[in-house]
């Protein structure tokens, strides 16, 4: 194999394929970066990089190559990176492969890396024979959904995820689809997540319905991923794995459902198993006091108050004023101090209320909502509080938590 790159283009997709590659395996293949050159008959060529950790996959293709003799090869991630990374100064780079050593040259600079035959290299999930019901995991659900909308969805649920628990089923963000309608969810158990938009590509049947739980650890990757709000992401699902691909190009405009135009990236993930909680029991229905804050006043408020509180007093008492419109926060913290901050509110329904909640809990949805103003609904001090938009495409749950008096 011999292919000289454009190294931007090339770093850009070894650092998205070095994310997939697992740190530590017993299997040294695993620890590597497939790399396969193809010339294409009418002129030019590609270089596709492939990592996987046997439940995500992640292959992406660069066409700014000049592909002298195809072939393949593996190569440690972390040299790749490494390597890749240094050569700073280099317009270009040329990868050329002599047996299973992979030599990596720039203007002046020669690198020389032991790699592994590619045959040991883990075969990745097929998508395209996936498409074709291959194997017997014939799709539940294919359709295209804009990048940008899709990584909204992501965006604003992946936070409220578990980190650690022994409940795998929240260690992922449901994805629930109902014909054009498209949801997902995520909770930690403390704090509920809900987006929705609308399937706006191809495959949105009215009649299709599915839903799976997608781990965090994908989802971040499919975070990297996007970079055009407008391009098409082809979504395939099976019983077992959910795949993402990026189509280049007119994005598959007239193709049929089972075939996909070419990709610059497919994401696979296996599915994590369990049901998830019923959430929509969670989500609050009669609310009787309804606040309007200014999304940024509010996020700046309750940093501050985070300020004076630690591990023993993780909380920050809210103390709605009708009558005035205000907002007090306070908090405090034995042996550190106390601190008292005030907002304005654009608008309060209802009678007055103390409330305390994580600061952090507030801090991280105030990240991703995009309004300028944010809807608060409450019931009582010892009732799960409820943050929305105004447009009712996302609302998000959180418990409150109990500060000593």
């Amino acid at each position: 194999m011999k292919v000289i790159c454009d190294r931007g283009a090339l770093l850009d997709a070894v650092n998205l394929v070095a994310a997939v590659v697992p740190t530590r395996t017993p299997t040294p293949a695993f620890s590597c970066v497939k790399l396969v050159a193809k010339k294409h008959a009418g002129g030019g060529g590609e270089l596709s990089l492939a990592g996987t950790d046997s439940e995500t996959s992640l292959s992406i293709t660069v066409t700014h190559v000049d592909v002298t003799q195809p072939g393949q090869c593996a190569i440690p991630a972390d040299k790749l990176r490494a390597i890749v990374s240094a050569e700073d100064g280099e317009p270009t780079l040329t990868i050329e492969t002599d047996g299973d050593q992979v030599h990596i040259k720039g203007a002046n600079a020669h690198f020389r890396v032991f790699g592994f035959p590619p045959g040991d290299f883990p075969a990745l999930p097929d998508l395209q024979a996936t498409l074709a019901g291959e194997g017997g995991s014939a799709p539940k659900s294919v359709f295209t959904q804009h990048a940008g909308a899709l990584l909204d969805l992501v965006t604003r649920t992946v936070f409220a995820t578990a980190r650690e628990t022994s409940r795998y089923a929240i260690n992922g963000v449901l994805m629930k689809r109902e014909g054009k309608k498209l949801e997902m969810v995520a909770t930690d158990g403390r704090r509920l997540a809900v987006s929705r938009t609308q399937v706006a590509g191809a495959g949105g049947k009215d009649k299709d319905s599915v839903s799976c739980i997608i781990p965090t650890k994908a989802l971040g990757v499919l975070q990297k991923l996007s970079r055009d709000p407008e391009e098409n992401v082809r979504l395939v699902i099976t019983d077992t794995r959910v795949f993402f691909a990026f189509e280049s190009g007119e994005g598959g405009k007239g193709k049929k459902e089972d075939s996909i135009p070419t990709a610059r990236a497919v994401l696979s993930s296996t599915l994590v198993e369990g049901s998830f909680p019923p959430y929509e029991d969670v989500i609050p229905k009669e609310q009787d006091k309804k606040i309007v804050a200014n999304r940024d006043d509010l996020g700046s408020a309750v940093r501050k108050a985070s300020v004076l509180t630690n591990e023993e007093s993780r909380g920050v008492r809210m103390s709605f004023d009708s009558g005035t419109k205000k907002l007090k926060l306070s908090s405090r913290a034995p042996e550190m101090g106390d601190s008292e901050i005030d907002v304005d509110l654009s608008s309060f329904e209802g009678e007055n209320i103390e409330i305390s909640f994580n600061p952090t809990f507030i801090t991280d949805v105030l990240r991703v909502v995009t309004e300028p103003e944010v809807i608060i609904e409450l019931k009582a001090g010892n009732k799960p509080g409820l943050i929305r938009s105004s447009t009712n495409d996302f609302l998000y749950v959180v418990m409150p938590v109990n500060l000593p008096t």
